[in-house]
C-alpha cells in the first residue's frame, strides 16, 4: 500500500511537470497580453514555479495549481513594475488596474487562453525558421533550452543564443502579440503550420545523429497541432496538418527492426500500424476535405490516408495517389513534390518510363539525398548497376543520419 506521504509527493511532482510542460504556454501567453514583455513574463513565471516548489511541498496543492501560479507570477510582475519609475510614468492606468486586482484570490481567476497570439508571434514571418522553431518549443511547448538543443543536436549555448536573438527581434521590431486580421490570417497561418510540420519531420526522420526517429519531437509537434486545432476548430488546413502528423506517426513501430535497421514502406508489417491514430487521422481529413477550399496539407493528408487504409503495398490505389500529387503540384509546384509523384507513379509505369522521369528531374537536385536514393533504386531495378552504385554513394555522402547511412550502405554492398 502506498503511504499518503508518497502519494502527496507523486501528486506534487505531477502537478509541477504539468505546469512546466502542458500549462507553460497557456500561462505565459496570458501574462504576455498584460505585460507585453517576454523576458519579464518568463522571469516571474519561473519565480512563481520556484515558490511553488517550496510552498506546495510544505502545504500541499492549492485548489487551482494554474490559478496559483498565474496569481503569484502576476504579483511578482507588479512588484517589478512598481520599482520601474519609467514604467510608472508611462502606464499610470495599468498601475491603477494592477493595484485594484492585487488581493484577488487565485481560484477566482478565469485565466484567458491567449496561446493563439503566442503561436503567431513565435512564427512571425520576420523571424528565421530556426528561431521560430526554437521559440515555439520553448515558449509554447515548455521545453528547456537544453532539451531543444539536444533535440536538434546543437550546443546548449548555440540554442540559447538563437532564443535570445528571437526574443530580441520580437522586442526591437515590435512584433505584436495579436491574432492576424482576417485578410492576412491564412497567409500567416501557413508559416505557423510550416513550423509545426518542420518540428514533426525532424522527429519523424531525423536529419542527423544516430537515431532515425526522435519521438519526443514528433509527439511535441502533434501536441502543438492539437492545441492549434482546439483554438481554431474550423480551419481545414489545421485539421489536415493534425491528420497528416497522426497518419505518418501511426507507422512509427514498423519503420525499423528491433536492432534499428530501416524498413521501407513496401516491407513494413502493417499489423504494427497504430489503428487509433489512423482512425482519428482519417476522420480529421474527411472533415477537412468537406470544406470549400482545399489546401496543400489536406492533399498530403489524403495521400497518407490512402496509404494508411491499404492492406498491403501492392493493393495501394496508386492511381488515386498520383492524381492527388497532380493536385498538389498545382498548389506546390516544387521539385520535392515532383520527385514524390515520380516515386508513386513508378508503381504504374514501366522501369524505362520511370528512369526517363527521374532523369528529367536531376537538374533540380544538387544535394537532396532522397533523390539519389530513389535514382539508385530505379537504376538497380533496370539492371544498370554502375549508375545505381554511383547514386547510392552520393546518397550516402549527402545523408547526415547514421541509421540512414547504414541502410543505404547495405543496399550498395548488395549490388
Amino acid at each position: 500500500m502506498v503511504s499518503s506521504t508518497s502519494t502527496s509527493a507523486i501528486n506534487f511532482e505531477i502537478a509541477i511537470q504539468k505546469i512546466m510542460r502542458e500549462d507553460w504556454g497557456y500561462l505565459l501567453s496570458s501574462l504576455l497580453v498584460i505585460y507585453n514583455d517576454i523576458n519579464l513574463v518568463e522571469d516571474v513565471l519561473q519565480d512563481a514555479v520556484e515558490m511553488a516548489l517550496i510552498k506546495w511541498r510544505k502545504d500541499g496543492l492549492p485548489k487551482s495549481t494554474t490559478g496559483w501560479i498565474f496569481t503569484v507570477a502576476k504579483r511578482k510582475a507588479i512588484d517589478r513594475l512598481r520599482r520601474d519609475q519609467n514604467f510608472k510614468s508611462k502606464h499610470k492606468d495599468l498601475i491603477i488596474e494592477i493595484e485594484t486586482e492585487e488581493d484577488t484570490k487565485e481560484y477566482e481567476y478565469a485565466i484567458p487562453d491567449e496561446r493563439l497570439r503566442l503561436i503567431f508571434t513565435c512564427c512571425h514571418p520576420a523571424l528565421d525558421h530556426k528561431i521560430s522553431v526554437a521559440l515555439t518549443l520553448q515558449l509554447l511547448g515548455g521545453l528547456s533550452t537544453d532539451e531543444i538543443a539536444r533535440a536538434f543536436l546543437v550546443k546548449k549555448e548555440t540554442m540559447a543564443q538563437r532564443l535570445v536573438r528571437g526574443k530580441r527581434k520580437i522586442k526591437q521590431t515590435a512584433i505584436p502579440y495579436i491574432i492576424p486580421e482576417r485578410d492576412v490570417f491564412h497567409e500567416r497561418l501557413s508559416a505557423v503550420l510550416s513550423v509545426i510540420y518542420l518540428i514533426f519531420n525532424e522527429g519523424y526522420s531525423a536529419s542527423s545523429g544516430k537515431d532515425h526517429i526522435r519521438a519526443d519531437l514528433s509527439n511535441e509537434a502533434i501536441r502543438l497541432a492539437r492545441i492549434l486545432n482546439e483554438l481554431c476548430p474550423y480551419e481545414p488546413e489545421i485539421m489536415a496538418l493534425l491528420a497528416l502528423t497522426l497518419l505518418h506517426d501511426s507507422r512509427r513501430k514498423s519503420r525499423f527492426t528491433s536492432d534499428g535497421a530501416f524498413v521501407s514502406l513496401e516491407d513494413q508489417n502493417r499489423t504494427l500500424w497504430d489503428q487509433p491514430k489512423i482512425k482519428e487521422g482519417c476522420s480529421l481529413i474527411e472533415r477537412a476535405l468537406k470544406t470549400e477550399k482545399t489546401g496543400p496539407y489536406q492533399i498530403q493528408a489524403a495521400i497518407s490516408a490512402v496509404h494508411s487504409q491499404s492492406k498491403s503495398y501492392a493493393s495501394t490505389d496508386w492511381q488515386q495517389i498520383v492524381l492527388l500529387y497532380d493536385e498538389l503540384l498545382k498548389l506546390m509546384p516544387t521539385s520535392v513534390v515532383k520527385l514524390n509523384r515520380v516515386v508513386a507513379a513508378s508503381n504504374l509505369l514501366t522501369i524505362d518510363e520511370t528512369i526517363n522521369a527521374i532523369d528529367q528531374l536531376e537538374s533540380e537536385f544538387k544535394s537532396y539525398q532522397p533523390f539519389y536514393a530513389a535514382k539508385a533504386e530505379f537504376y538497380l531495378r533496370a539492371g544498370n548497376n554502375d549508375i545505381a552504385k554511383r547514386a547510392y554513394q552520393k546518397a550516402i555522402k549527402l545523408s547526415g543520419n547514421e541509421r540512414e547511412k547504414e541502410f543505404l550502405s547495405k543496399k550498395l554492398k548488395a549490388i
